[in-house]
Order: C-alpha cells, then sequence, then structure tokens
C-alpha cells in the first residue's frame, strides 16, 4: 500500500468515526470508560491473530484496535480535550526524543533497555522502578515488567537467573496451576502475593 493510500484510508476512518458519533445512537453514548472491555477484548483477539491466524485474521483485528485508538480520540476532540492529532505527535516526538541514536548524532548505546528506562524515568520524573507499570495487567504479565525494571533500573536485590526454556516455562506454569486446583490454592491470589512481596522487596532496595 503506498503512503498516499493509506494516508486516505486513515482519514476515511476519521470521517467514519464522526459520522458514527452524530447518528449511531449506540457509538454517541459511548465513553472511555465504557469502551475499555472492548480494549482488552480487541488486544486480545490481536494476540490470537499473531498467535494462530493468518495474514487476514490480522489484518482485521489490527483494524478492530485501531478503531478503538480512533474512537478514544473522536471522544475527547467531541468534548475539545484532545485530539487524534494530539495523539499521533505526542507518540511521534516521544520515540524521535527517546532515540537520540536514530534520529540525532548519539552513538548506539550499549545497553538500549536500560537507556530506554533511564530516559522514561528522567521525563516522568519517576522516584522507583515500578513507578507506571498498569494495575491493569495480568499477574504474569505485570511480574514479568517487575523484574524487567528491576533488572534495567540495577535495584540491588538478587532474582533468579538460572536458564529455562519456552517450553520448560509453560509446562511449569500450568503444572503449578493444576497443583494449586487439585490443592484448594487460587493460584492467581496466590501469585498475587507472592508479586506484592516482591515489590516490597525491590522498594526496601531503592530505600
Amino acid at each position: 500500500m503506498s503512503g498516499e493510500a493509506g494516508s486516505s484510508q486513515l482519514l476515511r476512518l476519521v470521517e467514519v468515526m464522526v459520522r458514527l458519533r452524530r447518528d449511531c445512537p449506540w457509538d454517541a453514548q459511548q465513553t472511555h470508560r465504557s469502551l475499555v472491555t472492548y480494549l482488552v477484548e480487541e488486544t486480545g483477539e490481536v494476540v490470537d491473530a499473531i498467535e494462530t491466524g493468518d495474514d487476514a485474521d490480522l489484518v482485521e483485528e489490527l483494524g478492530d484496535l485501531l478503531l478503538q485508538v480512533y474512537f478514544h480520540a473522536q471522544i475527547a476532540s467531541g468534548e475539545g480535550r484532545f485530539t487524534l492529532e494530539d495523539v499521533a505527535r505526542g507518540i511521534s516526538d516521544k520515540l524521535v526524543q527517546r532515540h537520540p541514536h536514530v534520529f540525532g548524532d548519539d552513538e548506539v548505546p550499549a545497553d538500549l533497555h536500560a537507556t530506554w528506562e533511564a530516559r522514561k524515568k528522567a521525563e516522568k520524573g519517576r522516584t522507583s522502578a515500578l513507578d507506571g507499570i498498569a494495575d491493569s495487567l495480568s499477574v504474569i504479565a505485570r511480574t514479568t515488567k517487575v523484574a524487567s525494571r528491576t533488572r534495567n533500573h540495577h535495584v540491588p536485590i538478587d532474582l533468579p537467573t538460572e536458564p529455562v526454556t519456552s517450553d520448560e516455562v509453560g509446562t511449569a506454569i500450568v503444572d503449578l496451576v493444576l497443583r494449586a486446583q487439585a490443592s484448594g490454592v487460587d493460584a492467581d491470589q496466590a501469585t498475587r502475593d507472592a508479586l506484592r512481596a516482591l515489590e516490597a522487596r525491590v522498594r526496601a532496595a531503592e530505600a
């Protein structure tokens, strides 16, 4: 697809959203909060398309996810708060600012992940490696993020580093959940409790 064709379809989607917010009773009454469940659902369907679908599936599901971005921007635009242009400008500016080795004269950092986190910390005035991690993440996704932040921020606590394969991880997690269920243990709750204990260790080490 050429850049011109792509742009024309993006502009068409803006026009479609404007019309839906004006003329469709259901679309007109939606809010940021009412759309959260659809945002989560569409994100999950993109993951499914990546893991088990084909290109046609991925195109469709990415379109559904893109709709959510346009929908939220149109709601805000109608309330005079911000526009889709503001959203696009913000992410473009952020990407350029955080990649001076691409858009400037800086050398490529030896540790890209640590450098990225350091720039985010400075931009947002964060005082902890854990600041900004979404509470709504699944417990496994949040644990992964906590581990990544802890290591990239060089927080002085010991984390396990023994090598493990993808198959071993998947099998071990499923086996633990099965054992937990058989033992009457809520695996999700138990993991959240353990994660909170890890987060407390991180914050204590940062103090």
